[in-house]
């Protein structure tokens, strides 16, 4: 923070109470031990209004007449002698009544005269002992015996109105949501559930596998070699050894390794990063769980990622059928499946199986379909797939059998040695996950490399390196093993009907800011 910070009125103002409350000698930032023994929502939720109402009923001793909750100032009604706030924790909000004779039996009225009515502020957090009970109009509140100051806020919260649990003014400018997600949470509680949720969508996935007998790992995120996938890598370099690395692009030839050495199934969610353009679905560090088994193919992928997707789907909405932008999607197993070049042939209307990449070039010329130099035949298949099928796949959808151009890591088909045993499942006109049986012919595997090397040589910065050590653990010999990485914040966007993948990132990248200093 730069030295020579500029305050606003609001802001300096929280500064001289921040001064004025040390001269009193209460610390605004006390010790962390706070006795927390309530919230907002085990308030709600265990003390009735008809327990409360009944004959001879006494708050102070019935089930909550001794609670300590802690939390955030939303709101003050100041009335004289006394006065209401909305207090907000992690759960929800609650309203506490303060008595400035309750909190000051004494003669000296400062911690309500002074400190409550002139020196705290929205957005402070403190702590209240009291007791619950319900006001003449219903409301249910805490009766505040003794106040606490736990943390001085310095700055002003934007304002949100909220009532009968509807947020009203919620603030929706995305420079301030995204870059000051912590601003976002306080002010759209709303926003903390969508957090909440992609916990358990981990969970259930995490469930899913480990129930099926695989184990959970972790795989380096420094490479020497980015291998896994077709993208573009983020480099550093590592002063001890002098060498240059690279943040993992995906975890696959790590996990692929643990499969040659002996175990039968093995997962990782995993952070990946890939140095390419922003927008509504990508980030450039981003999640995904992959997965390998050992003794399965594609074909048992499907049916595995099938039940894990409609699994949660029902804990999330106890349902299969999931709204996404005005849209019904049914994620109830039994999804349609569809190759490829059948699917470029049905809504390109071209059948492209036997072009080399001069007729690719001059289809997707006619196609208007943009090209550059460096892409080879996979890349130009893949751009007609872009442009004319992707979007046409609402419901959920295994486009599978992909050219071996496209699929360097897979294993050939059985029945067409110029495809592969691959699928990627889109949902919503947007790829949601990549599998395959796995390539496990070392030799086959050099070879494949080597051809995007080439393509590296043309000046595609997309292309795969050659991982010798890779195919070294190959020739010791893998099994037969089908394997899937599935995106983690794509997930989640369409399990909570999401618009963009900022709304499901906690931090999403941002230009730096210029006038912080």
């Amino acid at each position: 923070m730069a030295n020579d910070q500029q305050f606003n009125e609001q802001e300096q103002n929280r500064r001289n109470a921040l001064t004025a409350l040390r001269e009193l000698g209460i610390n605004p930032y006390p010790a962390p031990l706070y006795p927390v023994n309530a919230t907002a929502k085990s308030i709600a939720e265990g003390f009735s209004k008809e327990e409360a109402e009944k004959e001879g009923f006494d708050p102070q001793h019935g089930p909550f007449g001794n609670v300590c909750l802690a939390g955030r100032i939303m709101s003050r009604r100041i009335m004289g002698a006394a006065s209401f706030s909305e207090l907000q924790d992690s759960t929800g909000r609650i309203q506490i009544y303060v008595k400035r004779d309750e909190i000051c039996p004494g003669e000296d009225k400062t911690m309500y005269n002074t400190v409550w009515k002139k020196l705290l502020d929205i957005g402070d957090i403190v702590g209240i002992k009291g007791f619950a009970f319900f006001t003449q109009t219903g409301q249910l509140s805490v009766h505040a015996k003794e106040l606490t100051l736990l943390s001085k806020s310095l700055r002003v919260l934007p304002i949100v109105k909220e009532a009968d649990g509807v947020v009203h003014d919620a603030v929706t400018d995305p420079e301030l949501r995204y870059r000051q997600r912590y601003v976002d949470l306080i002010v759209n509680p709303q926003v903390r559930d969508v957090f909440v949720k992609r916990t358990m969508i981990i969970n259930t996935m995490r469930e899913h596998c480990t129930e099926a007998g695989y184990l959970e790992v972790e795989t380096p995120i420094l490479q020497s070699i980015p291998g896994g996938a077709t993208a573009r890598p983020f480099i550093t370099h590592h002063n001890a050894l002098d060498i240059p690395l690279y943040l993992r692009i995906a975890d696959e030839l790590f996990l692929k390794r643990l499969i040659v050495g002996g175990y039968d199934g093995v997962f990782e969610f995993a952070k990946d990063f890939r140095n390419e353009g922003m927008d509504k679905t990508h980030n450039p560090e981003f999640t995904q769980m992959e997965l390998y088994a050992a003794y399965k193919d594609y074909i048992w992928m499907m049916d595995f990622t099938e039940k894990m997707l409609e699994k949660i789907a029902l804990r999330l909405h106890g349902t299969t059928v999931v709204e996404v932008e005005g849209k019904p999607i049914d994620f109830k197993a039994g999804w349609r499946r569809v190759r490829i070049l059948d699917a470029i042939k049905e809504y390109a209307g071209v059948d492209v199986h036997d072009m080399d990449e001069d007729a690719l070039r001059a289809t997707c010329k006619g196609l208007n379909v943009e090209t550059d130099p460096a892409m080879g035949r996979g890349k130009l298949i893949d751009a007609i797939f872009g442009a004319f099928c992707e979007d046409k796949f609402i419901q959920p959808t295994f486009v599978t059998d992909y050219p071996v151009e496209m699929s360097p890591l897979t294993k050939r088909c059985r029945y067409d040695d110029t495809l592969t045993e691959r699928f990627e499942l889109f949902v919503n006109g947007h790829e949601l996950a990549n599998a395959y049986s796995e390539l496990n012919d070392p030799i086959d595997q050099l070879d494949r490399f080597k051809e995007e090397a080439k393509l590296k040589m043309k000046g595609d910065d997309e292309a795969m390196f050659v991982d010798y050590d890779f195919v070294r653990a190959l020739e010791y010999g893998m099994p037969p093993t089908s394997g899937i990485g599935i995106g983690i914040d794509r997930l989640t966007m369409l399990m909570l009907g999401q618009s963009t993948i900022q709304d499901v990132l906690f931090f999403p990248q941002m230009r730096p800011e210029k006038d912080l200093g």
